[in-house]
């Protein structure tokens, strides 16, 4: 009966330390995330600022690290 119940605390505490595991890296992903779209909003932000100063597009591009793409649609 004692190995069925030292087998019982060992395997719970496993699949515990698993989902631990599991939760700290989705709120790695989601923190990840959030900082590169935080990021990415603000360079959108620089670069709509430069085009009504008028700033070549490949310029802002450069500057920000957003495509020539990304800077063309704050166009429309």
């Amino acid at each position: 009966m004692s190995e069925a119940i030292e087998a019982h605390y060992h395997i719970t505490a496993e699949s515990e330390f698993r989902e631990r595991e599991r939760l700290y890296e989705k709120a790695r992903h989601i923190e990840a995330s959030a900082l590169y779209y935080a990021t990415h909003k603000k360079s959108l932000e620089i670069a709509k600022k430069l085009l009504s100063m008028g700033i070549p597009i490949e310029s802002i591009a450069e500057a920000t690290g957003l495509t020539r793409e990304e800077v063309e649609s704050l166009l429309k």
